[in-house]
C-alpha cells in the first residue's frame, strides 16, 4: 500500500530541488548577451548614423530601430530588439571587437510604434 504522507514529501522534495538547481543554472548563466539587444544588420538597413568619437558617453535609440556606427574608420551596424526590461546597457555588448567603443551607454527606448 501506497503512503501518500510519505509520497507527497518526497515529490515536495523533488520539486524544491529542481527549483533550487534551476535558479542556481540560471544565475550561473551568463547575463547580457549580444542577442538579448537585437541582432547585427546590414548597412543598408539602416534608418539613421551615428559618429562615435572620444567624447561620446552615451546615445538613444528606439528598440524596432536599425542603427550604423561608426567609431575611428571602422563601422558595424545594429538592429536593437530588446527585451522589456533592458532599458540600457554599454555598447561595447554588442560591437564588434576591432571597433572601439569603450565607455559608452546605449539607452533604449521603447519601440515607437507599441506606445500608447
Amino acid at each position: 500500500m501506497l503512503n501518500f504522507k510519505r509520497a507527497s514529501a518526497l515529490l515536495l522534495t523533488i520539486g524544491v530541488s529542481s527549483a533550487l538547481f534551476a535558479g542556481v543554472a540560471q544565475a550561473a548563466a551568463p547575463s547580457g548577451t549580444s542577442a538579448d539587444f537585437g541582432s547585427a544588420a546590414s548597412t543598408v538597413a539602416a534608418e539613421r548614423q551615428i559618429d562615435l568619437s572620444a567624447a561620446t558617453k552615451s546615445i538613444n535609440v528606439n528598440d524596432g530601430e536599425t542603427v550604423r556606427f561608426t567609431a575611428n574608420g571602422k563601422s558595424f551596424t545594429w538592429h536593437f530588439d530588446t527585451y522589456a526590461n533592458q532599458g540600457a546597457f554599454d555598447l561595447s555588448k554588442i560591437a564588434p571587437a576591432d571597433v572601439m567603443v569603450n565607455g559608452v551607454h546605449v539607452y533604449v527606448a521603447s519601440n515607437p510604434v507599441y506606445r500608447g
